[in-house]
């Protein structure tokens, strides 16, 4: 979001740079997700929360002294960038401890409203961003991270105060090995990389990418930062809210067939900007209005779906290893147990693998604007994987089974097709 109140000519930083601050902080989201996932397994929702709050207020004063210092080079942003991905990390903490509070045929409404919920945070953010461009103009960021201190304070003392230690939904490092070794593992982290990576990517760059066509069509930096803050944060927003039914409509006809869906019509949403931006690449002169609506209309289309895509993935992980569990020759108590834990894992696991989707948006990004100008090329990028995610959704749970030793023909066999 602060990317929208640096112009170039008061801070010196190019669209290149700028997406490379935002692929910064996903890249260390992503690496910190697995031992934040850990911290709370370990410590306990409460206590992990709590610090893990408290780490926030370091990046969010870093925020407010940089932006009014202008002139400064670009590592120290690079570094403060970093430190926020502390703030994309306690996402893969809480929705391991959420996973552990629910029963399994509830799990993927739990986790899609959880999740979603959480994610409503950004696109918040940018909505106090377009107010504080309205109102005090788009010098003044700090106002922003002002109220976002404010805000970490209140929800410390909240989880300090109502949150609770849950002692079953630990795993450990073991648990972390264990999954490693299961196919089903990097399939579902490949397909998470896809929806998650998208709508992460997509909130960092959409804002970004929109102030360049602005600027690109004769406005000035003020008046394209406003415009395109004016629909930032509408496509997060929609992303938040379809991840809840997401979830839930997984509960209801399958994770895998929804998934599926959304990545077909992911491919389609794309598949409609790669045209829009070639003619625009081939038209002199700036865009029409029906290029800029139709460009807006795709992103905001690909943010719902991805949307709804993290809702249903998030159901399929527990749904598969719930179906796993039942190779075990254990008793009925230790087998939920290894299904909670080894889901528990792999949440954490896949939200960190996930996340690296959101840095490749980014730099594919960078990269198009800094080869040919435009960003068409990321977007063929983007359509080539969405395809190659729907055959691999396809041929893993759509077209049959998921392979249980010793169960073929038993009733957890036909559980796995259905996840």
């Amino acid at each position: 979001m602060l990317v929208l109140f640096m112009p170039y000519d008061v801070y010196g930083f190019s669209a290149a740079d700028k997406f490379l601050l935002g692929a910064t902080a996903t890249f260390v989201a992503a690496c910190l997700r697995i031992p934040y996932s850990l911290g709370i397994a370990t410590f306990g929702g409460r206590n992990w929360t709590v610090f893990s709050i408290a780490v926030l207020a370091i990046p969010t004063i870093g925020t407010i002294w940089l932006p009014s210092h202008p002139g400064l080079p670009l590592w120290p942003y690079l570094a403060c960038a970093a430190l926020t991905g502390c703030g994309g990390a306690n996402y893969a903490a809480s929705m391991t401890n959420t996973n552990a509070f629910y029963p399994h045929r509830r799990k993927g409404f739990a986790l899609g409203f959880n999740a979603g919920a959480g994610n409503l945070g950004v696109p918040m953010i940018q909505l106090v961003g377009l107010l504080v461009i309205a109102i005090a103009g788009y010098h003044q960021p700090y106002w922003v991270c002002g109220l976002y201190l404010l805000l970490l304070t209140v929800v410390a003392v909240g989880a300090a105060r109502q949150m609770d230690n849950l002692a079953h939904a630990t795993y450990d490092v073991g648990h972390l090995r264990a999954i490693l070794t299961q196919r089903d593992t990097w399939v579902l982290a490949l397909l998470y990389l896809g929806t998650f990576g998208s709508w992460i990517g997509f909130s960092f760059a959409f804002g970004q990418v929109l102030q360049i066509n602005f600027v690109g069509s004769g406005q000035s930096h003020a008046q394209a930062a406003l415009h395109a803050a004016e629909f930032a944060f509408i496509g997060p927003a929609l992303g938040s809210l379809a991840r809840i039914y997401g979830g839930r409509l997984a509960d209801r006809v399958g994770g895998s067939r929804v998934t599926l869906a959304v990545f077909i019509t992911m491919a389609l949403f794309t598949g409609l900007l790669v045209a829009i931006s070639t003619h625009g690449d081939h038209t002199p002169g700036p865009a029409t209005v029906a290029m800029t609506a139709g460009y807006i209309g795709g992103f905001l289309a690909l943010f719902a779906l991805a949307g709804l895509g993290n809702g249903s993935v998030y159901k399929m992980i527990p749904s598969v290893f719930e179906a796993l569990s039942h190779r075990n020759q254990i008793t009925e108590f230790e087998r939920r147990r290894w299904s909670q834990a080894m889901s528990g894992a792999v949440i954490g696991f896949v939200a960190a693998f996930g996340a690296l989707g959101g840095v490749g948006i980014n730099l594919a990004l960078r990269q198009s604007y800094l080869s040919t100008g435009t960003d068409t090329s990321a977007y063929w990028v983007f359509l080539l994987f969405y395809v190659g995610a729907a055959l691999l959704t396809w041929s893993r749970y759509g077209r049959r089974a998921v392979p249980v030793a010793g169960t073929a023909g038993t009733a957890s066999g036909s559980r796995l097709a259905r996840v």
